[in-house]
C-alpha cells in the first residue's frame, strides 16, 4: 500500500476513474490518504480523515512514505479558519491559495514540512488539540457556541455535490467541515452521520450545534443541518443559509412552505 497527502488547494475525488465521473468528495490541502488501488493514470484512495473512498488523477497525487504518513497522521494538526489564505512554499518562494478547513499537520512556529518541502503559514487557525469527553461543561458550551460561529463562515457558499470548500459544498460536507474546524471528526455522508452521537428526543431539548436529519418519502436520510437553537437551522440547500425549523421540518419563509421533513436529531457533544 502507498500513502499520500494533498498538496493542492483542493483535489476532486471521483466515483469512477474518469474526469467525467461524478465527484463524491474533495480532499483539502494537508489531508492524508491511503492508495488502495492503482489504475491507468488514476489512484483509488481512502481518506485518512473519514475513510471515504474514490478515485483521484495520478497527476494530482503526492506519494509519501509510510513513515512520513504516520508522522503526519499522529502529529497535532491545526485547521485553517480564514476563508482563503496564501501558504508559502519555501522552495522556489512560491505561493499556494488554500481554503477554509485546510490541514496544517505538525505545525511548529508557523512552519511544517512534508518530506523535503517546507511550508510557512501565518493565517488564522484552530489549535492542534481535539475536544474530549473529559472537557468541562463550560468547555462543552464554548464548543457548541463555536460550532454555530464557524457554521456562519459558510453562509452563502453555493451547493456543490461532493464539495467541502466554501466555494462549493454539499449538506453533509458543510456539517463535516464545521465540526472539523472544532477538531471533531464526522463521517462524510448524511446517512453515516445519522449513526453518530446520541438521539435528542424533542426539538425543544436541542442545543446549539446539534444535528438535524431529514428524510425522503421512502424514509432515506437525504439531508442534514446544524441547529443554531431549537427554532433555527443552518444548512446547505441551494446555498448555505439559515431557515426556521419546527417539529415538522424546515420551513422556508421565502418559499412559504416546508422544504425538508424532520426525521431525527443527534447530539455529537
Amino acid at each position: 500500500m502507498e500513502f499520500g497527502i494533498c498538496l493542492h488547494s483542493v483535489i476532486p475525488v471521483r466515483l469512477e476513474a474518469s474526469h467525467t465521473s461524478s465527484m463524491v468528495t474533495q480532499i483539502l490541502f494537508g489531508e492524508l490518504y491511503r492508495v488502495i488501488e492503482m489504475g491507468k493514470n488514476w489512484y483509488r484512495v481512502r481518506l485518512a480523515y473519514d475513510n471515504y473512498e474514490g478515485w483521484i488523477h495520478g497527476i494530482q497525487a503526492h506519494i509519501i512514505s509510510e513513515e512520513e504518513f504516520l508522522r503526519l497522521y499522529n502529529s497535532g494538526t491545526h485547521v485553517t479558519t480564514d476563508l482563503v489564505q496564501l501558504l508559502t512554499l519555501k522552495r522556489g518562494q512560491s505561493f499556494l491559495p488554500i481554503v477554509l478547513g485546510s490541514s496544517m499537520p505538525d505545525l511548529t512556529d508557523n512552519h511544517f514540512c512534508v518530506g523535503q518541502d517546507e511550508f510557512h503559514y501565518e493565517g488564522a487557525m484552530t489549535n492542534g488539540f481535539p475536544f474530549t469527553e473529559s472537557d468541562t461543561a463550560a468547555d462543552v458550551i464554548k464548543v457548541r457556541q463555536q460550532l454555530v460561529r464557524f457554521a456562519h463562515l459558510y453562509i452563502n457558499s453555493p451547493y456543490l455535490w461532493g464539495g467541502r470548500s466554501p466555494f462549493g459544498i454539499d449538506c453533509s460536507g458543510f456539517v463535516q467541515m464545521v465540526y472539523k474546524l472544532n477538531k471533531i471528526t464526522l463521517l462524510r455522508d448524511a446517512k453515516q452521520q445519522a449513526e453518530q452521537g446520541e438521539i435528542v428526543s424533542l426539538l425543544a431539548e436541542a442545543e446549539p450545534g446539534d444535528l438535524a436529519f431529514f428524510d425522503d418519502e421512502e424514509g432515506n436520510i437525504t439531508h442534514v443541518g446544524i441547529l443554531v437553537n431549537n427554532q433555527h437551522i443552518i444548512h446547505c440547500s441551494g446555498n448555505v443559509h439559515m431557515d426556521v425549523i419546527d417539529h415538522e421540518g424546515i420551513y422556508n419563509r421565502e418559499l412559504q412552505k416546508y422544504t425538508h421533513k424532520l426525521r431525527l436529531i443527534k447530539r455529537i457533544i
